[in-house]
């Protein structure tokens, strides 16, 4: 048997026994072919340790601000050669338009990319997207290439409760992976959303409700992304038990998380420091991954698999330094080869369709009343629902940093409605000038939290100029921006520039006061009405336990 490349003198971790094979691997065809033979060149990887390219179950391209060729650049370099795409985002601002940019954007790139339909665009029916995508529509995307199944169903409430539209596109999908997104489902309703067709979740915070979801026969995806993070506490359930069950995934991670952590790459390497068993860490990572969701001739170091591949010169410390994807050497020593994701070009219409009053942010006051106000933790994307009295000036509600009383709005940007969604918010900390995002999951409306109402008109016109992106401002003054043209969601820029112009917000928001870690992450999971538990859209407050909106004014509940 002859081969095109022939890596001679590693060790091979085999993923199926677990055990570190000293042979050489024969590739042919962007295929391993099998251990030892000859070939037309040969490398000498003596003293290395060969493991499978690693897969990330679930990831959004568009939250690393990145466009997909720019993000196969970045993720390459850290090992990842297959990721698990799901393009909701874009697919809400741009529906099927932005579903075929996507697949089209990716075609023929060095790293794999597969999709699941979006199964929930919008989100919920308490947003306005700008566009939607019924059953017609996930049965047609179905069917395209490098798709496999449909996306996190969200819309839990919706499952439970027999919706009909919702109902339809897990039937298409039968048969096929469907992921799932069910924050604390327990008991009869995680029973109950589980027999209807969702196999995975992302979602899990603790190990306890981690290990209720394994025992009802989901996948669970350790996330850990730039604002969600969870590794720390699901490292338990990688045990010989429930490691073909466990995998692990990026979901919503920037550029400069990237390039300061890594990509699964690093929790792979965190796994390992906490203890877990190498060839463990790595299984999960990779054939278990494929095997989750069907890909055949993925995750092994094996015959008749894509020679996708790691050379690393340590197995625990798992340092990238070379990697191979369908058999052509992609990043050598750390460094990406410039053919390994070939830029592209794409005509999408501009997306940023605001109109915004001189007094879109007043919110009229009472003399007297509490309001609810949105509470944010420190880490993690479940926010409370705190009730005070505000500040009241002039006849209106006005923010209030001395007591971490800040202003929140959700602006539409898609229809040029001039709908504003109006709130308070606080554990932000900002203490003057406003932070604004059209990164705002998942209907990607302009969320903007500020200060003052002045600052927050500089901000959202400044995203207008942009065609939508990132700004940190100071009344009449913007600090740091971050332009994402593409849909308002992602850059051509390079990794490195895009996570130095995020660097750069994060430092500016800092230095106004914000005190959350990740501010923009943050900020563009406050208008998420399917995570518990009050969130803000351009509809007004969301009460995601009750998936209802409510109104501002707590008497006013009825």
């Amino acid at each position: 048997m002859r081969g095109d490349l022939c890596l001679r003198g590693g060790r091979v971790l085999d993923v199926f026994s677990g055990r570190l094979r000293a042979v050489d691997v024969l590739i042919g065809g962007g295929n391993v072919l099998g251990f030892g033979g000859d070939a037309r060149r040969t490398v000498d990887v003596a003293g290395a340790v060969l493991v499978p390219g690693l897969v990330d179950t679930h990831v959004h391209i568009e939250s690393s601000h990145l466009s997909p060729a720019s993000f196969a650049r970045a993720v390459l370099a850290h090992g990842t050669t297959t990721v698990i795409a799901d393009p909701h985002e874009i697919a809400n601002v741009l529906g099927t338009d932005g579903v075929r940019y996507m697949l089209d954007a990716t075609e023929g790139l060095a790293l794999r990319v597969l999709f699941m339909v979006p199964s929930c665009v919008p989100a919920s029916p308490f947003e306005t997207p700008g566009a939607t995508l019924d059953a017609n529509d996930v049965a047609r995307l179905l069917a395209w290439d490098r798709v496999l199944g449909l996306g996190e169903v969200m819309n839990y409430p919706g499952v439970l409760g027999g919706d009909p539209d919702l109902a339809a596109k897990l039937q298409a999908a039968r048969g096929r992976p469907i992921d799932g997104h069910a924050p604390g489902l327990s008991g009869d309703a995680l029973s109950s959303y589980v027999a209807a067709g969702p196999r995975t979740d992302h979602e899990c915070s603790t190990l306890a409700e981690a290990q209720e979801k394994l025992a009802a026969g989901m996948h669970i995806l350790i996330r850990e992304g730039s604002a969600a993070r969870n590794l720390d506490a699901l490292l338990p359930l990688l045990d010989e038990h429930g490691t073909p069950f466990v995998h692990f995934c990026t979901d919503d991670r920037h550029a400069e998380t990237i390039v300061r952590e890594g990509h699964i790459d690093g929790m792979v390497r965190r796994a390992i420091a906490a203890g877990v068993v190498p060839e463990t860490a790595v299984a999960a990572a990779t054939i278990h991954a494929a095997r989750a969701y069907g890909i055949a001739g993925v995750g092994a170091i094996a015959p008749g698999y894509a020679a996708d591949l790691l050379v690393l010169t340590d197995l625990e410390a798992f340092e990238v330094c070379d990697v191979y994807a369908a058999g052509s050497r992609v990043v050598d020593d750390g460094a990406v080869s410039a053919s390994s994701a070939l830029a592209r070009t794409h005509n999408l219409r501009g997306t940023m369709n605001v109109r915004l009053g001189s007094d879109a942010f007043r919110i009229p006051a009472r003399r007297v009343g509490a309001v609810r106000v949105l509470s944010v933790p420190p880490e993690g994307l479940i926010t409370n629902e705190d009730r005070v009295a505000p500040r009241v000036v002039d006849g209106g509600i006005s923010a209030d940093p001395s007591r971490d009383l800040l202003k929140i709005a959700v602006v539409e940007r898609h229809h040029g409605s001039g709908r504003v969604g109006l709130g308070l918010v606080r554990g932000v900390g900002l203490t003057r000038g406003a932070i604004a995002s059209t990164v705002a999951h998942d209907s990607h409306n302009v969320v903007v939290v500020g200060a003052s109402d002045a600052a927050m008109a500089t901000a959202v016109r400044r995203l207008v100029e942009l065609g939508g992106g990132q700004v940190v401002a100071e009344e009449d003054r913007i600090l740091a921006e971050l332009a994402l043209p593409i849909a308002g969601l992602m850059s051509s820029l390079s990794v490195g520039e895009v996570a130095a112009a995020e660097a750069a917000l994060e430092s500016a928001a800092h230095g106004l006061g914000v005190c959350l870690p990740n501010p923009f992450m943050t900020l563009s999971f406050l208008a998420l009405p399917v995570i518990p538990h009050l969130k803000l859209t351009d509809r007004g407050l969301v009460d995601v336990d009750r998936f209802e909106i409510v109104p501002l004014y707590v008497e006013d509940d009825v």
